[in-house]
């Protein structure tokens, strides 16, 4: 008896030792909040979160060894991973610099925790803002950029990096390495094809990611297969889906065509099934897809919403909302001479949009980006992220799809996946709290009760100051 005692007792104790956690100290602790997991769309409920610096240090039942300075109580509240809007712009010239810094805390509340610089005119001070960001100097999402963008001679971008050989497009590259940017971008404006899959075979011996918009004369599976890592739009994958395919590509190329005549050819035409095997060669080579599609939403629908009366307006310097006239201009312009465009533009945004289920069913990585920036009329900074998700959904993603094409595909695409994409211990304390289910409704993505951002917690009050704040900043004359 005294042996079978003596045992029983050494395991009650050995389960009591095993029960008792080590004291933490944490700068925050979250209590009682349901995480949603992104990558299984499972929920865990009653959660406790603590968070040290700008990191997670633990996740579990039960917080009473937790020692901490602020207390964010959870109860009835989501928490999941900060959203990526993974295609930006900060540009306008020197003389926007400030009004551009200004939309830094905008994304912050709205909850976009990370962006993806997609280049312009203003790539040195995107660089400062990075570093400062870094350094926590500056409130604003974390930044990834490509710099100034690798481009033919006579672009029509502003701030590219021009190039017309093959000695001038190493010597581009070697500049943006010793800027260290985070990836490639690359367009076709004044870029001949030759020598543009020439760079991305190069970018790609570099070890660096590559994305950009592609020539008409190539198809999705050239550069693909020459290892271009993300396109960048969705006409390219609309004109992969014709069975005229290398026919358009050639009229184009002569001269025949142009762009936009090509686009109700190019739908006329369309396969689902050539879609799906042109895109499961992007799915194979690891080619990812960013969609962009609320800016063309805003411009197909202008004429029944012309966006005047947005209260995002307020939130916008006076010379970065004078840069989206352009656009603007030009779709009514080409509807004044073709009665037909604004019919054509709806339809074009529909045939495109309708891509997106075929995209995900192919394998495809679907990246959410918005385009928001200078120039693009109506795409607000933040906000467009979440006008984002929902066309994704209207287009047959569910919920918890379109939450990871803002929270896991972008890190994965970036080789960040380690550091982000989930509420747990060891990763980037980057997170969202929100009043309702997002995999229940893709619009509670708005429903924004807290955001922390490296750690630091904003609650709603503070992100209703930066508003405010914005909204000060773009009165002054």
């Amino acid at each position: 008896m005294t042996k079978v005692f003596s045992a029983l007792c050494i395991i009650l104790l050995l389960n009591a030792c095993a029960q008792i956690q080590p004291q933490l100290s944490a700068d925050v602790l979250i209590t009682d909040v349901d995480i949603i997991d992104v990558r299984t769309g499972e929920i865990h409920t009653k959660r406790q979160v603590a968070i040290s610096g700008d990191r997670i240090i633990w996740v579990g039942d039960k917080s009473e060894h937790i020692r901490t300075t602020t207390h964010v109580d959870g109860t009835g509240q989501y928490l999941m991973p900060g959203l990526w809007d993974m295609h930006v712009h900060f540009g306008g010239g020197d003389q926007l610099i400030e009004e551009n810094r200004n939309l830094l805390p905008l994304y912050i509340a709205y909850g976009v925790t990370a962006v993806r610089d997609a280049a312009a005119d203003l790539s040195e001070s995107v660089l400062v803002w990075r570093a400062a960001i870094n350094n926590g100097d500056l409130i604003g999402p974390t930044i990834f950029t490509s710099g100034p963008k690798l481009e033919g001679k006579n672009s029509i971008w502003p701030g590219d990096l021009e190039v017309e050989t093959e000695t001038e497009m190493n010597l581009a590259l070697d500049q943006l390495q010793a800027m260290a940017v985070d990836f490639i971008k690359i367009t076709d404006s004044a870029l001949t094809p030759e020598l543009y899959l020439k760079a991305v075979r190069e970018v790609k011996k570099r070890g660096l990611p590559i994305s950009g918009h592609i020539p008409f004369s190539l198809s999705v599976t050239d550069v693909s297969k020459a290892g271009l890592d993300g396109i960048e739009h969705m006409p390219y994958l609309l004109k992969a889906a014709a069975r005229n395919e290398a026919e358009i590509s050639l009229q184009v190329s002569n001269g025949e065509l142009s762009y936009w005549s090509s686009l109700p050819i190019i739908r006329a035409n369309f396969d689902e099934q050539i879609a799906l095997n042109k895109y499961r060669v992007l799915a194979e080579n690891g080619t990812a897809v960013f969609p962009t599609l609320i800016g063309s939403q805003i411009i197909a629908f202008i004429d029944e919403d012309d966006h005047k009366n947005d209260p995002e307006l307020d939130l916008l310097g006076s010379g970065l909302k004078a840069t989206y006239d352009w656009r603007v201009d030009r779709a009514n312009q080409k509807a004044k001479e073709n009665p037909n465009e604004i019919r054509e533009r709806k339809a074009r945004f529909a045939a495109t949009r309708d891509l997106i289920p075929l995209l995900d069913e192919a394998g495809v990585s679907i990246i959410a980006g918005t385009d928001t920036g200078f120039l693009n009329s109506y795409i607000y900074p933040g906000k467009a992220l979440h006008d984002e998700l929902a066309i994704y959904v209207e287009a047959g993603l569910s919920p918890l799809r379109a939450l990871q094409s803002a929270v896991l595909a972008g890190p994965r695409w970036l080789g960040k996946e380690q550091q982000y994409g989930a509420v747990e211990a060891g990763k980037l304390a980057d997170l969202l709290l929100l009043g309702n289910n997002p995999l229940e409704d893709i619009n509670h993505t708005r429903d924004i009760r807290a955001v922390i951002s490296r750690g630091q917690v904003f609650d709603s009050e503070q992100l209703q100051e930066m508003l405010d704040n914005a909204k000060a900043q773009a009165a002054i004359p």
